[in-house]
């Protein structure tokens, strides 16, 4: 039974945060940067991020 999260939270960790494709890295950044390709990984300088999975696949 999955537990339930405030909005908040929610929001906090989810809300505007991408994942490096490399190296794994989470960015937090606007959707219309990273689309756009202004937004690169701190770690790696990749500009390959993805949105961070709300849950875990089993």
């Amino acid at each position: 039974m999955p537990k339930q999260r405030f909005p908040e939270a929610e929001k906090r960790m989810f809300h505007r945060v991408f994942v490096c494709m490399k190296c794994g890295a989470k960015i937090k950044g606007d959707l219309i940067k990273v689309r756009a390709g202004k937004v690169k990984c701190r770690k790696c300088k990749s500009k390959q991020l993805r949105i961070i999975h709300k849950e875990h696949k089993a």
